[in-house]
Order: structure tokens, then sequence, then C-alpha cells
């Protein structure tokens, strides 16, 4: 899923994972704590703080954030985590190797998420210096226990009970490892429904530790459309079409992401885990924008070779379509800020609440009493 620059599929995730947050969370009228997991699609910029090919800190990364500079999310603008902070009335989770993040910024959540990483420790085994999950729940650990130094055990467990999680795992696994190369490891190891079928069973454990460590309120997104993203079109599609064999993948994998969901949740005795299907609305978004208020483009930039690596144009994008306007790749290539800088404003996010820009500890302390 990662390869794109132009987070296309997140574009219409933020919408519905908007929605699907009002419903939720009916009536929110403080911030909460959010926590984030996951890989590119919602790091929001720890792999700068590593040392890895994986990153997004130059140009045109950033162009239509609102400092029109790279800040190490995988995206022109915006990422997911940005918009679901807004949504809850707060500010944006930094990310967790970030050195501001200390004192009462701890109250506001966390970002883990790192791009390259996978369901599977070898997936982005190229990238070298990532926060594989494991790390990422490691840290999550790590960050109650600074919490409860600052406002107590009891209320560091309360925070992360209250807090609202996002976990965005899968699609490097196929993109990046199992379709990689051809004659991959893991596709010499298992047929492709064998392959879904052993990551759907590391991602339970991972959710099931997930809900060790307190979670619980957790957003589960599956994979989108892993042939139709520009990277994967660049090399595997001829006329534009998108590449079959990973959108058979992405049908095979969703469904049975929903199922250990829902098991789960069963045993738990509560709805723990909610899943946002990534695939339908990338699809819907895709095929009937203006039903979003969304403007696409039918051009996109993918990564030259391995993921995040240089820039060239799609070419024949056939049915791509990217959001906002794409810049020139090449010469003059450190500025080229669209004439309408924040065009994330073009797709209609529903109402959201009064902002809260975080809790100090006395406010903490007092709500949490």
């Amino acid at each position: 899923m990662e390869g794109t620059f132009f987070s296309w599929i997140s574009c219409s995730m933020i919408l519905s994972l908007a929605v699907l947050i009002g419903i939720a969370t009916p009536g929110v009228d403080a911030a909460r704590a959010f926590f984030v997991f996951g890989d590119s699609l919602v790091d929001s910029g720890n792999n700068n703080y590593l040392a890895t090919i994986a990153r997004a800190d130059a140009p045109p990364y950033g162009i239509d954030y609102p400092t029109h500079r790279p800040t190490g999310r995988f995206s022109n603008g915006l990422n997911i985590p940005d918009i679901i902070s807004e949504s809850i009335g707060s500010e944006p989770t930094l990310p967790y190797l970030d050195p501001e993040l200390n004192g009462e910024r701890l109250l506001i959540g966390a970002n883990f998420a790192s791009a390259g990483i996978g369901i599977l420790n070898d997936t982005g085994i190229q990238f070298f210096n990532i926060i594989r999950i494991s790390q990422q729940l490691q840290f999550f650990q790590q960050y109650q226990e600074r919490v409860a130094s600052l406002i107590g055990e009891d209320q560091a467990q309360r925070l992360v009970s209250d807090a609202l999680v996002l976990i965005t795992l899968g699609g490097n696994d196929f993109v990046n490892n199992y379709y990689l190369v051809p004659f991959s490891a893991r596709s010499r190891q298992f047929s492709l429904p064998d392959y879904v079928v052993y990551l759907i069973s590391e991602y339970r454990k991972i959710l099931a530790r997930l809900y060790e460590l307190g979670a619980r309120r957790v957003i589960v997104t599956g994979t989108g459309p892993l042939g139709c993203v520009p990277a994967e079109l660049a090399q595997r599609s001829r006329n534009g079409e998108c590449a079959e064999e990973l959108q058979r993948a992405a049908h095979l994998f969703n469904p049975q992401l929903i199922q250990i969901i829902n098991d789960l949740n069963r045993e738990i005795g509560s709805d723990v885990f909610v899943a946002a299907n990534a695939l339908e609305m990338s699809v819907n978004f895709i095929t009937d924008p203006q039903a979003y208020g969304g403007v696409l483009r039918a051009r996109a930039l993918q990564r030259i070779g391995a993921v995040h690596g240089g820039l060239q144009p799609v070419p024949q994008p056939g049915r791509l379509r990217v959001l906002g306007p794409v810049p020139s790749v090449g010469e003059g290539q450190q500025d080229h800020r669209p004439a309408d800088p924040d065009r994330r404003h073009q797709i209609h996010v529903p109402d959201e609440p009064q902002h809260h820009h975080g809790l100090g500890l006395q406010d903490l302390k007092s709500r949490h009493a």
C-alpha cells in the first residue's frame, strides 16, 4: 500500500473514519487521548528520527501541509491521524520519537507508526531500521509508564482505556514482501490463500496484545485496493488496469480481518475493535468522487524502484485517480505548491466539534476524579 506520493487511498478513508468516530463517540465534549499504530499511511514522522530509506522528509511531500514543508508524513498534506485528531477536538499526536513529546504533551496521545512495517517482522527488511509492530507495542507500554509518572498509575490506565486507537497494517505484507520480487521467500513458502490465513493469525495476536495493553476503542483498517496504487500500476499495468493478483490479495485479506475482529469482540464480550472497510471506501470514492465533494485528477506519481525512492509520473494511469493537483517532477522541484495549497478542504468532512487543545494535568485529574 506504500509507494504512493499522494495518499489517494487515505483520502476517502479520512472521510469515512471521521463519520465512524462521530457514530462511536456521540456527544464528545472533551478531548481524549489518541494513539496510532501502523505503517506509512499513518506515520506522522517517526521515520525522520531513524536511519532508514523509508522517509518522507523531502519535497514534494508536505506541499499541501500548512507549512508547505515535508513533515515525515507520507502525504501531500494532512494524513488520517491529523483529520481524526481534528474530529475528536485535539491537537495532532506527535511521533513517539519526537523529543517534544514529553510532559503534558504526552496526555494528548502518541503516534507510534513507522513507514515500511507490516504484520510480519520480515516485511520491510529492505528499509533496515524501522519500528516494527512489536516494537511499537513495546513503546506503547513504555509510554504508559511515562504517563503514570506524571498523573499516577490509575489515571494513566483510565487515559488509555478512554482513548481512541487507530491501527493500519497489512498492505506492506503484500507489496513489500509477498509480491516485492518474483518468487519471493514468502511466495515460495505459501500460496496466496495460505499466506493470507497466516497474516490474519499473526494480526489477531497483535490486536489481542493491544487489548492486553489497555486499548478499548480501536479502529482497525483493512487494506485498500492494493493493485490500483500508483507504484503497482507503473510496475504491473500496461493500460492502467489495476493489478489483478494484488486486488485478489485485498479481497481475500479484508473479509478474514473482519472475521477475527468479530471473533475477538465476542471473546471479550464488548465491541472493542471496529473494522473500517478501506477497500470499499476507496472504490466508492474513486468511482463517484462528486458524491464526496472531491476533485480528482487523472495524474499521479510513483516511487522509482523500491518504495520511497525517487519520483516519476505513472504512464497511462487509466483508472487511477488522485486528489488535488500534482506537482511537476524534475528541474525546479523545490517549489511546486499548487495555487490552492489546502486542497483537502475540497473534501467534505462532517461538522467537527469545538477544538480542545489538549488536556493539562489538572484538567485530566479533575476529569478522571
